[in-house]
C-alpha cells in the first residue's frame, strides 16, 4: 500500500476550478480537452483526446501536446504536496522522450514524484494511447515558490 503524499484534501472538482483558471475563464487545459481522471494515495492520472489539432505536418500527434499533458498533470501534482496558502509551485525544467506515435484516441498520463523536497520536486510521467502503448515518457522539475504577502503579487 502507497502512503498519501498530498498536503491538501483534492478532488475532481477542485481540479476543474483549477482548470478554468484566475477569472474563470479557461486555460489551456480546457483548450485541449486535458482532465484530471484518476487521483490515487501518491499519483495523479490526466487525459488529453487526440483530434487533428494535436496533429504535426506528419499526421501524428506533435510532441509540444504530449509534453503539455506531461507538465499539466505534473504541476497539478506538484502544487498538491506543498501547502497551497503558503507555496506555490511551477514547471522549472521538463523533458520528454517521444517512443510512439499516437493517430487517435486518448492520451492518458500518469505521474509519480521521484523525489519531494522543499524547494522543488521531481515528476516522472508516463503517457500511454488507447492501446496501452507507452508513447511518451517525461520528466519535469518544479519550483517551490514562496507566495508574497496581499498586495505584492502571488
Amino acid at each position: 500500500m502507497s502512503t498519501r503524499i498530498w498536503a491538501q484534501e483534492i478532488d475532481f472538482d477542485l481540479c476543474r476550478q483549477l482548470d478554468l483558471g484566475v477569472g474563470g475563464k479557461g486555460t489551456l487545459m480546457t483548450k485541449l480537452g486535458i482532465e484530471i481522471s484518476e487521483i490515487g494515495d501518491d499519483y495523479l492520472v490526466a487525459t488529453m483526446p487526440i483530434d487533428n489539432e494535436l496533429y504535426n505536418p506528419m499526421g501524428i500527434v506533435h510532441g509540444g501536446a504530449y509534453v503539455v499533458l506531461a507538465e499539466t498533470v505534473a504541476s497539478y501534482a506538484a502544487n498538491f504536496v506543498v501547502d497551497t496558502s503558503k507555496y506555490y509551485c511551477v514547471g522549472q525544467e521538463i523533458n520528454a522522450n517521444h517512443l510512439k506515435a499516437s493517430r487517435t484516441g486518448t492520451l492518458k498520463a500518469v505521474t509519480k514524484p521521484v523525489h519531494i523536497g522543499g524547494r522543488s520536486s521531481v515528476w516522472e510521467i508516463k503517457i500511454y494511447n488507447s492501446a496501452g502503448d507507452l508513447c511518451c515518457i517525461s520528466r519535469m522539475t518544479a519550483a517551490v515558490v514562496e507566495k508574497r504577502s496581499k498586495g505584492t503579487g502571488l
